[in-house]
């Protein structure tokens, strides 16, 4: 596999070439290229790009989120976030513990919902996660150690 090139030069580079009418590097089938009669729009060139890249799927999930109200409904997406999408696991943060066990519930249709909008086997899972709890180990006055509750017992 390729080391990943953070400026994203061979992105660009990529995208230049197809914009040139450049044979790709990998070639696709002939049903698959367009013919060269005229410009070709930069969406389909980015498209291509992606589709080259294996980021389809995840550009379709995070332009599905970014309409994440629709999807929860206003009054939960008021009160969770999606946190990640990793190996086809969206993980979501919610503000409480109610508000996890809320959004638990509706897990099934959630995931329903996104493979329907985005192809089945997209979104296997939906993990919920309630808020993160206050850590014992910052600051200047912590010690190693079991921190304040060694003292109990």
């Amino acid at each position: 596999m390729a080391e990943h090139d953070p400026q994203g030069m061979d992105v660009a580079r990529q995208v230049a070439r197809a914009a040139r009418g450049a044979t790709p590097r990998r070639q696709r089938p002939a049903a698959d290229r367009r013919s060269t009669d005229g410009p070709t729009p930069v969406g389909e060139l980015l498209a291509s790009v992606a589709d080259d890249q294996g980021w389809t799927r995840e550009l379709n999930v995070h332009q599905l989120l970014g309409r994440w109200p629709a999807l929860v409904g206003p009054v939960n997406a008021e009160h969770c976030e999606p946190e990640s999408y990793t190996d086809r696991v969206l993980t979501i943060r919610a503000e409480s513990s109610t508000w996890a066990a809320s959004l638990r519930s509706i897990a099934p249709q959630l995931v329903a919902v996104l493979n329907e909008q985005l192809g089945q086997g997209t979104v296997t899972r939906v993990l919920v996660v309630g808020p993160e709890a206050p850590s014992w180990k910052k600051g200047r006055r912590s010690v190693p150690g079991r921190g304040p509750r060694d003292t109990y017992g």
